[in-house]
């Protein structure tokens, strides 16, 4: 990938108490997907946090075209639901990487 631009978003949101046990199915079943499909360009990374309901997911894929991962039907359905389940929604923030060691490597 050196040489290529890289896009890199960091994605947050809090979901209802709840529903925080769906949110994770939901979750699983993406990187199911993503295990059986091993898109080309892509690294993901999905967090829960220790109070339970908070989410953080990491996204770097190469911009060549769309996002891999957008085009998964198990992220579709996570994204189609997810404000539903959420108290805080999801807010995405573009990165630019200042230093790394061993996070998404090419």
């Amino acid at each position: 990938m050196k040489g290529m631009y890289v896009k890199q978003t960091l994605v947050r949101y809090k979901v209802k108490p709840e529903r925080a046990a769906e949110n994770e199915v939901y979750v699983e079943r993406v990187f199911e997907e993503l295990a059986r499909n091993r898109p080309a360009g892509l690294r993901y990374a999905s967090f829960k946090l220790d109070d339970g309901v908070s989410f953080v997911h990491l996204v770097s894929h190469e911009q060549d075209g769309s996002n891999p991962l957008a085009d998964l039907p198990a992220f579709k359905a996570f994204a189609e639901s997810v404000k539903d389940r959420c108290d805080e929604p999801p807010v995405a923030v573009q990165l630019r990487r200042v230093g790394a060691y061993r996070c998404f490597e090419g």
